[in-house]
């Protein structure tokens, strides 16, 4: 999985005290709903939508658990394909881990649940990611640069 992050200037959310409209702005910020998001479903605003009640109402509200996919589908009221759908986007983001899960019956599935069940400590990995993105890109600026300042220097030599 690729890992994939909205990076835009920002004023940090701290005055806000509404958990659900500090959550819409940052997840709309950070790229987990697309621009313009509009539910597919029942859902009258994002609030009721799938996408956000997935991560308000299950990763964040109890991020120890590990949660399985067809549990949260049934749980939503969507398909398991929506489901994975928005887990991968926030696993995209690295904040998400998989863990395995015991059934009842005694089996075991692959759950997902925020990494080490705190969503601070989990952000730690997605920083890392972009420091190591940002850097990638500042080696890829200089060599550029060096390349572009050698062709100059051969046009230059041939004049």
């Amino acid at each position: 999985m690729s890992f994939e992050l909205n990076v835009v200037s920002n004023t940090p959310l701290t005055p806000l005290s509404d958990k659900a409209e500090v959550a819409i702005l940052f997840l709309n910020q950070v790229g987990y709903f697309p621009k313009g998001y509009d539910p597919k479903t029942d859902a009258t605003d994002i609030r009721d939508s799938v996408p956000y009640r997935l991560i308000i109402d299950h990763f964040l509200t109890r991020p120890e658990k590990a949660w399985v996919v067809e549990d949260l589908a049934i749980a939503l009221g969507t398909t398991k394909t929506t489901v994975y759908r928005h887990i991968n986007k926030l696993k995209g983001f690295d904040i998400l881990e998989e863990i395995g899960v015991e059934r009842p019956d005694g089996s075991s599935k692959k759950g997902y649940r925020v990494r080490y069940g705190d969503l601070s400590k989990a952000w730690n990995f997605t920083e890392a990611h972009v420091q190591v993105a940002m850097e990638n890109y500042r080696k890829t600026v200089d060599h550029l640069q060096e390349l572009v300042r050698k062709k100059g220097d051969k046009h230059a030599k041939k004049r």
